[in-house]
């Protein structure tokens, strides 16, 4: 797999000053679970990134619950957690690789060729029995350049345009079924989807310990895509879009876009249309 390693390379790379380790681990229904778990215990020389404080800006009238952090802002901090173009990024969690992705996709979009997400997250570490500390290490800071890869990005009026120009476009629901269809909304104040959309629920990508699945598994996924389409995908915030685009990746697509505002966006604008399916 291009967008993973596994935790034995890891192990191999855990005093490698070119390899970074960032702990994403976050609890949605707690914002504080995460890092606490991080400072009581963590694999050896990761730093800890925290989804809203710095994976994720303010929160507005739009722009989603998890809107994109300010990229200067976010330079800065990739600058002092010792980043720069030279070093290997590997992310984890213990959310079947969410928030982990999400870090990956800003990565990629600032253009670092280097990162990955740790396939198991943590939960696969502790299993094998591998190094954990308490300790927060500290590393010289260096120079993160970014090259923002525009084309990854799309903002809510791209799909409106795109969907009233009846575009050629293939555009993924990432959330849990019932979500989808409009079933149920345990998070947001509307329910339901984009209209166009398809449900491909981010979790089918994984294992339930969190394990990616192999290529040839995530080829099969999105069979009924071609490959030479345009893909835009979203979720609730831009958060759990970001596992199944780097499965779509994993699968031989190339032209996948991320919705970053989803669903808590579209819905903050009244006229915005919506779509169900009992």
């Amino acid at each position: 797999m291009q967008y993973t390693v596994e935790a034995t390379w890891l192990k191999k790379h855990l005093q490698d000053e070119s390899v970074r380790i960032i702990d994403c681990r976050f609890n949605l229904a707690n914002a504080g679970d995460g890092e606490e778990a991080y400072q009581e215990e963590h694999i050896v020389n990761a730093l800890y990134m925290h989804l809203e404080r710095d994976l994720s800006g303010p929160v507005g009238t739009y722009g989603g619950r998890h809107p994109l952090p300010d990229l200067e802002l976010f330079i800065d901090k990739l600058s002092d957690a010792g980043i720069d173009e030279d070093t290997t990024v590997v992310a984890y969690d213990s959310q079947h690789g969410t928030m982990a992705s999400r870090l990956w996709w800003l990565l990629t979009y600032l253009g670092h060729k280097k990162v990955y997400v740790l396939n198991g997250g943590f939960l696969q570490w502790k299993q094998l029995n591998l190094p954990t500390t308490h300790q927060v290490p500290v590393f010289t800071r260096k120079n993160f350049i970014a090259y923002p890869q525009h084309d990854m990005l799309v903002q809510m009026q791209d799909i409106k345009n795109r969907i009233d120009d009846g575009s050629a476009f293939v555009l993924i629901d990432s959330r849990e079924p019932n979500r989808y269809k409009g079933i149920e909304e345990p998070i947001d104040k509307k329910a339901g989807h984009i209209p166009m959309a398809r449900n491909y629920f981010w979790k089918e990508g994984v294992t339930a310990e969190g394990m990616f699945h192999a290529v040839s598994q995530q080829e099969a996924r999105f069979a009924d895509i071609h490959k030479d389409e345009e893909v835009i995908v979203y979720c609730g915030s831009g958060v759990t879009a970001c596992p199944n685009i780097l499965a779509l990746k994993e699968a031989g697509f190339q032209n996948i876009k991320l919705y970053a505002g989803s669903w808590s966006d579209w819905i903050s604008y009244e006229d915005n249309p919506i779509a169900q399916k009992q």
